[in-house]
């Protein structure tokens, strides 16, 4: 309420000046006033995003994060896909070739895990 009345008084003020001093000076005036006006603006801008901020903790750009996990993503598959093209054609055992496979695919899956786990506890 306070903000609103300083605001009624400025406006007030630059209307008592412009009757005393004269249209002449209503140009200097208006431009005197909204600049007065764009300053509180700016300082009510202020005052809510460092309110904002206060609330939500620091912000976390979301293009960083996404960007990790795809490239997360990238690297799983361009390492998961190849290993098991490889080690297919191979010529090794079934079971010998199954058990690795496992390891790769559990490992990726591990990696992964372990990511997602970590962003979620810091958000």
């Amino acid at each position: 309420m306070e903000r609103s009345s300083s605001s009624g008084d400025e406006l007030r003020a630059s209307l008592e000046a412009r009757r005393d001093l004269g249209p002449e000076y209503e140009d200097s005036l208006v431009e005197g006033f909204l600049e007065k006006m764009d300053r509180e603006i700016d300082k009510r801008v202020d005052d809510r995003l460092a309110a904002r901020a206060r609330k939500e903790g620091p912000a976390v750009r979301p293009s960083v994060d996404a960007g990790q996990r795809l490239a997360l993503a990238i690297v799983s598959l361009a390492t998961g896909i190849p290993a098991t093209i490889g080690l297919a054609f191979s010529g090794l055992g079934d079971s010998i070739l199954a058990f690795i496979l496992i390891l790769v695919w559990v490992g990726i899956i591990s990696v992964n895990l372990s990511f997602a786990l970590a962003r979620r506890r810091q958000g």
